[in-house]
């Protein structure tokens, strides 16, 4: 059967398909849709994985086998890229997680915790054959849904599910110029921290590691939300830090931390992933001193972006702060196709809700339980 568009739903005509069905319990790093083009395959055991991406100028650190040995290790998800080949080159890359929870059902996402994941498609690639593949796959192994985070290009006519805000700040070697486009009150902020004293430091370290993961637990209570799990951050250490793909930038105050932050780079390009801070000491805007060390550190080795990560509509707050520093502002779009209904689906931001009275209400070793619990579960 072939993949049809009609409107806002996925449909499936008569014709034989190219997309063999899978067969539960199958091993994806062994399966072969459509011999020799298209495969599934696992990338944190994928000879070369990192490499093959050279050839695609769109890739971004989300797209490497480290971030899916972190997902992989941490919540037990299982790597299922799609890829197109030919030639022996890689020409198309669909990056999906199968979440499989008894409390949440099987489910494909591209890709869990994080903010946004294009394919790869070369041009000489079909997008319909390999969205084709990709949803073949999600309907043989019993998915209740598919959630696309990004690759808005190929579903024209489609409602999505949900839509975020990405900014994305251009960066140079002249970092004065970078900061002279900076709001007014971004710079005094900056300025202000220096003159208070606070210092930010750069490291890759697993201390570095532990010293945020105090102030994310602290900042997830003050929003009602459980932290994740540590492990979630000793795995980032592990494959991202200790290959050199990330970095951890601290603010202190003499020797205590204020402020801190996680950027991932890959490429040409950098992102900021997590940012937490003691609220007792939000005055002396470390927050705003960790952000422009990595700015600074990133255009200085040659880094022509940063990345802010996604931002909920409903965020004014943080929208005003990311735009203070210059940020292009965009649209992430993310699309639930539903296989119960055969139809792409809406739905709804959780981020913000009545749990959040409850999880602000509980202790934070209360909390790092919850979160060790509950996002084994989420995407």
């Amino acid at each position: 059967m072939l993949v049809v568009f009609s409107g806002s739903k996925l449909s499936l005509n008569s014709a034989p398909s190219p997309f063999p069905s899978l067969p539960m319990g199958v091993s994806a790093s062994s399966v072969n849709i459509r011999a020799p083009e298209v495969q599934i395959v696992d990338p944190t055991v994928e000879l070369n994985w990192d490499s093959s991406l050279a050839n695609h100028p769109q890739s971004g650190f989300f797209h490497g086998a480290a971030w899916a040995a972190v997902l992989k290790e941490t919540y037990r998800h299982t790597p299922m890229y799609v890829t197109v080949r030919s030639g022996g080159e890689c020409r198309a890359i669909w990056p999906i997680m199968e979440i499989n929870s008894l409390l949440t059902g099987r489910r494909g996402v591209s890709l869990p915790f994080t903010d946004e994941c294009e394919p790869l498609l070369h041009p000489i690639a079909s997008p319909d054959a390999v969205l084709s593949a990709v949803c073949e796959v999600g309907r043989a192994r019993g998915w209740r849904y598919f959630e696309f985070r990004g690759g808005r290009q190929y579903f024209h006519g489609v409602q999505p599910s949900l839509t975020f805000l990405g900014h994305r700040l251009s960066l140079g070697r002249d970092t004065e110029a970078v900061f002279g486009r900076c709001e007014s009150s971004v710079r005094r902020a900056v300025r202000k921290a220096r003159q208070s004293g606070v210092c930010a430091e750069i490291s890759q370290q697993e201390e570095a590691t532990r010293t945020y993961y105090a102030l994310h637990c602290r900042t997830r209570k003050k929003h009602g939300l459980p932290p994740q799990p540590y492990a979630f951050f000793q795995n980032i250490h592990r494959h991202v830090m200790s290959r050199g793909e990330g970095i951890v930038v601290i603010a202190r105050l003499d020797r205590r931390a204020i402020a801190a932050g996680i950027f991932f780079h890959h490429g040409s390009g950098a992102l900021h992933k997590f940012g937490a801070a003691d609220e007792s000491w939000q005055h002396l805007r470390g927050n705003n001193l960790v952000m422009w060390a990595a700015i600074e550190h990133f255009a200085q080795r040659g880094c022509q972006y940063l990345c802010f990560g996604r931002t909920s509509p409903a965020n004014a707050g943080l929208r005003r702060y990311k735009l203070g520093w210059g940020a292009e502002e965009r649209e992430i779009k993310y699309y639930r196709y539903d296989y119960r209904v055969n139809a792409f689906v809406a739905d709804v931001d959780q981020a913000a809700g009545w749990h959040n009275h409850v999880f602000r209400a509980c202790p934070v070793f209360l909390l790092r339980w919850a979160g060790a619990v509950l996002y084994r579960h989420r995407a």
